[in-house]
């Protein structure tokens, strides 16, 4: 059986950061957090591993990411431009320049797909227990009875927050079993007086447990994931054509699908800390982090010569 493959989510803006941090070193040896998660995902047995990126950074991408892990497993790049899958005979709206979102950011790499595989942010580190986890149940994952079986890594809320701004969550509930009973995505959670909160009108602010368990985008599918993501993002663009900031969410279609009995998604638990670069100043905390693993023995000082 074929291992599952890894698709990164690499495509970002990087407004609130203030650039491309995906590109950003944060190891002694220059890394990059995408080279920790690939790192981590080969030591579990993922084999090949699939980059959504854009056009306008394609070269310095292959150069400084690529180029590394192509001599270490398969590799393919895609491409989530405004333009990507657009309806037949539909332009992009003039008014537009935020990227569609997770969810036609995973659909663009459909023709690169076609067994298990698991999707994560560039710019989040998950650790290796997360991979390990995930990758042990895609080795497993099928489809049955017309149901589909994903997964998901659940974290901690208090573990993924940053002490510089706010940040967006998909926020889970559980059934007794273990599987995903809804999730709603939270896009400004913040701490605000010894507290976690979240708003949708940046008015009204509604308290968060710390202990919630959220999505940090680390998911595992089965292909029958794009099927709904087609018809999704066709019916979002159409409601959505006149709104700018409109996004398609990728756990907003796992919730459909889950809400219609035609998924169910089981929770893998994380009590490791998230680490990430929401913010410019999230950047000194993730390299002395790194840095810290390097000094325990987590990673090599350069994993890629090593490895």
């Amino acid at each position: 059986m074929a291992k599952p493959t890894l698709v990164i989510m690499a495509a970002g803006i990087g407004n609130r950061y203030g650039g491309l941090k995906q590109m950003d070193p944060v190891g002694p040896s220059g890394e990059l957090i995408i080279d920790y998660s690939v790192y981590d995902a080969l030591k579990a047995g993922f084999s090949k591993i699939v980059f959504i990126i854009r056009k306008s950074f394609e070269a310095d991408f292959r150069d400084i990411v690529g180029k590394k892990i192509e001599k270490k497993t398969d590799v393919d790049y895609v491409f989530q431009e405004l333009d990507s899958l657009l309806p037949p005979g539909v332009t992009v709206p003039k008014d537009r320049q935020k990227p569609w979102g997770t969810g036609h950011a995973v659909l663009t790499s459909k023709h690169c797909v076609s067994i298990p595989f698991a999707v994560i942010n560039a710019d989040d580190y998950y650790g290796s227990h997360s991979f390990k986890v995930l990758g042990d149940y895609l080795n497993t994952a099928a489809d049955a009875d017309g149901v589909f079986d994903y997964s998901m890594v659940g974290f901690v809320l208090k573990n993924t927050l940053s002490d510089h701004g706010y940040v967006a969550r998909g926020v889970c509930t559980a059934n007794e079993q273990g599987y995903l009973k809804d999730i709603h995505e939270r896009t400004r959670i913040e701490k605000i007086d010894a507290a976690v909160k979240y708003t949708e009108d940046g008015e009204r602010w509604i308290e968060l447990s710390p202990e919630s368990i959220v999505s940090m985008n680390m998911w595992g599918f089965t292909p029958s994931l794009f099927e709904a993501l087609e018809k999704g993002f066709k019916d979002f663009y159409a409601e959505n054509f006149g709104k700018p900031k409109a996004e398609f969410f990728l756990p907003t279609v796992v919730d459909a699908l889950v809400q219609a009995g035609k998924a169910r998604v089981k929770i893998l638990p994380c009590p490791d800390k998230w680490y990430g670069v929401t913010y410019k100043q999230d950047h000194v905390l993730v390299k002395a982090a790194m840095a810290q693993f390097v000094a325990s023995g987590v990673y090599p000082k350069n994993i890629w010569e090593r490895s």
